[in-house]
């Protein structure tokens, strides 16, 4: 299952501690395609070294980055379907690119996407792709 997972919700799956520890090993376990763009990998290495350190940012990026089941995604066409906050837009461009089921996210502003016909995104909260998971 392909799956692009905004940044403030992959930063609190790492944690042993975390109720979203789950989406980490959901990744670690190869139960979930993770799809990213460069733009996305550079993004995640920045908020998880402003957060946990450059150690930690590091360590992350090399086992994502060395993972079976990530998917480096290249975006052809910009859509520009979020105006609130156009920086998210790569995460859009990424799960169309890559034809990913799901993007995962707490930001409200992806919700403007449920009412985008075309192209079709599905947005899900951690706790709504928890149910999916469960069914996998």
């Amino acid at each position: 299952m392909k799956v692009v997972i905004d940044t403030n919700v992959l930063l609190v799956s790492f944690s042993n501690k975390s109720n979203y520890r789950w989406i980490f090993d959901s990744f670690l376990e190869e139960k979930i395609i993770l799809c990213v763009t460069t733009d996305i990998l550079i993004e995640y290495e920045e908020i998880i070294s402003r957060h946990m350190g450059s150690e930690i940012a590091t360590t992350v990026l090399n086992l994502l980055e060395n993972a079976p089941n990530l998917e480096l995604s290249t975006k052809f066409f910009k859509w520009n379907l979020i105006h609130i906050d156009p920086d998210d837009n790569k995460f859009v461009d990424c799960a169309i690119a890559s034809g990913a089921k799901y993007l995962v996210s707490h930001d409200k502003h992806f919700n403007v996407l449920k009412g985008v016909v075309f192209p079709q995104i599905e947005i899900l909260t951690a706790d709504e792709f928890k149910s999916v998971i469960g069914k996998v």
